[in-house]
């Protein structure tokens, strides 16, 4: 059995993860999803990754999940505590020096969003979040997640230049979501590929997978630890 930490994206809450939780649950594992620190404008990388330390309360051999944003948060985490496995989902990638707010210029995330929009008849990128985080998201539950999810992003962190002058000495599975509009398939498979030299596994969904798709994403989880 492990303890599965999950860490959100921005501006989100840990109960996002709910429905993912059960299902790990279920299974006989351990969970754990802390609300980070990020409405608080001048928190820091540090305090999010103390956030995170102070949930696991000292316990060993964990699985860090960290989603979209989270993945800074979950990069540095997995630098600092006794982790088993380090999982990015639909994750930022950081490399060292670069802060989000950098991300996105440097690994041409616009340009990707304008190519797969003109396949998708401008699905991806739309400004509806219910077309681009929450498609295949039962509409009650989308719009929950959407009233809690609003929490903003520590303007702190957005500027922060990455830390860590290498990736950790941490086993690394990258995920992708197959009907992800916010970050498209084919722009995180190059992503894992350029970045951490890995082929992204990939699950059915949106963005925000652990809503629409929790069985398949647990599944997916619990089968890194065979």
């Amino acid at each position: 059995m492990a303890t599965f930490v999950f860490i959100h994206g921005a501006g989100d809450v840990g109960w996002y993860w709910h429905l993912t939780e059960a299902e790990l649950q279920a299974r006989g594992h351990h969970t754990i999803a802390p609300d980070l620190p990020c409405d608080n404008d001048t928190a820091s990388l540090d305090d999010y990754v103390g956030t995170v330390a102070g949930a696991a309360g000292g316990r060993p051999d964990l699985v860090i999940v960290g989603q979209s944003y989270g993945a800074f948060t979950a990069t540095l985490a997995a630098s600092q505590l006794p982790v088993r496995l380090l999982v990015l989902l639909a994750g930022m990638i950081p490399v060292p020096g670069e802060s989000p707010g950098q991300w996105w210029a440097n690994t041409g995330y616009e340009q990707a969003v304008e190519e797969q929009a003109k396949l998708d008849g401008g699905k991806t990128g739309h400004d509806d979040p219910f077309i681009t985080f929450y498609n295949g998201v039962p509409r009650p539950l989308a719009e929950e997640a959407l009233r809690r999810g609003g929490r903003g992003e520590s303007a702190l962190v957005w500027d922060t230049p990455f830390p860590l002058g290498a990736w950790p000495d941490v086993p690394t599975r990258f995920i992708l979501c197959t009907d992800d509009r916010c970050f498209p398939a084919a722009f995180m498979r190059r992503q894992a590929r350029q970045r951490l030299g890995l082929v992204a596994d990939e699950v059915p969904g949106c963005h925000c997978v652990a809503l629409s798709h929790p069985k398949e994403l647990a599944a997916l989880l619990v089968s890194y630890l065979r």
